[in-house]
């Protein structure tokens, strides 16, 4: 079939709005017609070369990145199913979850399906089920999908293994942020940072993986959350979200969270500024309590190797420094609790989407959530 979807040809470049051909779903797989995609930062970080694989690692693995369909925060509908598929249906709704969950590795068997063992095929771009390609450009070559999904586009196929089944009657576009960044920032401070009730908990970096930390902060009964952000209209979405004070340089947060605490310093801190920095892990680390824990959700370029770290303070001050990828949480089990939430009114989805943009129109998504206009944008097809 024919569809439309976003294509990044080489790194650096604008995403090329296109239509493409679609094959049909091979075995375990399923196509999905797509409500829309929230706009993340990890695709930007494909863009800017921060995840892209070296070319020599990828020479070896013989692995082709580029021309490649972005997007990895989408929900939809199932179209039609592959030989094989036994959990979907034609006509289910479902989220995508960016990391695939095999339920047999030993991460799934040990309860952390977020640390799938078919995340070492995320950016390779192919099909799980026999690494070949499901789309092609109007000339014929080949087109990679991020993490394995490619919700830049108004229809995928995707494998079993990347869909949530939910509910009929949760809004798609609601459902979609549920597929990667409320996820992310909610377990980021409630399954990462293990928050507990009268906490202090400093969420440095208030866009749309931030807020929702300070959400799942909230939620866990934090009693001071601060967010550090030097973009004001993103220190007001904070407050919104659940956050009890704002500073805009972690210089201003040390001295805030000093002040709150009586001295004692933050319990928690949480890292999800857009691009991970090395020279940051100090500061944060400085301004946690003794045998506090700080969690780097951000993602940074894949050669980053220098990070600023006082191993004298992290020993005596027996303090913790973790990362986390999907919040540490597992999507099967966490998107449709996440969505239950929502469906209570215990968790915000509606105040999260800034501004809706046509897919001809991403470039622009992009420019707003790189100049700070934005806490997430959303694609609506």
């Amino acid at each position: 079939m024919k569809t439309r979807a976003a294509i990044l040809w080489e790194q650096g470049q604008d995403w090329s709005v296109e239509e493409i051909d679609l094959d049909p779903p091979q075995s375990g797989e399923v196509l999905v017609k797509l409500a829309g995609s929230g706009l993340c930062h990890s695709d930007e970080h494909v863009r800017t070369g921060d995840m892209v694989v070296p070319q020599e690692t990828a020479d070896m693995l013989g692995l082709k990145q580029f021309p490649m369909i972005g997007g990895h925060e989408g929900a939809g509908e199932v179209v039609e199913v592959g030989p094989g598929v036994t959990t979907l249906a034609p006509g289910d709704h479902v989220v995508l979850g960016f990391i695939p969950a095999c339920g047999k590795c030993p991460s799934c068997a040990k309860g952390q399906s977020n640390l799938c063992d078919f995340g070492a095929f995320l950016l390779a771009g192919r099909q799980i089920s026999d690494f070949t390609a499901r789309h092609h450009s109007a000339s014929g070559e080949d087109l990679g999908t991020m993490c394995l999904l490619g919700t830049f586009g108004e229809h995928t196929v995707v494998n079993e293994a990347s869909c949530i089944k939910i509910e009929n009657d949760i809004p798609l576009d609601k459902a979609a942020l549920v597929g990667c960044g409320v996820t992310t920032g909610w377990g980021s401070a409630t399954y990462a940072a293990e928050v507990q009730p009268g906490e202090t908990v400093v969420v440095v970096g208030a866009g749309g993986i931030g807020v929702n930390a300070i959400q799942g902060a909230a939620m866990a009964g934090a009693r001071h959350i601060v967010a550090v952000d030097p973009i004001e209209f993103k220190r007001e979405q904070a407050m919104v979200f659940g956050a009890t004070h704002t500073a805009s340089s972690i210089e201003e947060a040390t001295a805030l969270v000093g002040e709150i605490t009586w001295g004692a310093n933050a319990d928690k801190a949480i890292i999800t500024i857009g691009v991970g920095d090395g020279n940051l892990i100090a500061p944060v680390m400085g301004l946690t309590a003794k045998g506090g824990r700080v969690v780097h959700t951000s993602v940074a370029p894949m050669e980053e190797n220098e990070v600023q770290l006082n191993l004298f303070d992290l020993t005596l001050q027996q303090k913790q420094l973790v990362g986390s990828i999907f919040g540490s949480a597992n999507p099967r089990y966490d998107i449709p609790r996440l969505l239950r939430m929502y469906q209570e009114g215990k968790l915000k989805l509606d105040e999260l989407v800034t501004r809706e943009y046509d897919l001809a129109d991403i470039n622009k998504g992009y420019d707003d959530m790189n100049d700070g206009n934005n806490i997430r944008g959303f694609v609506r097809y």
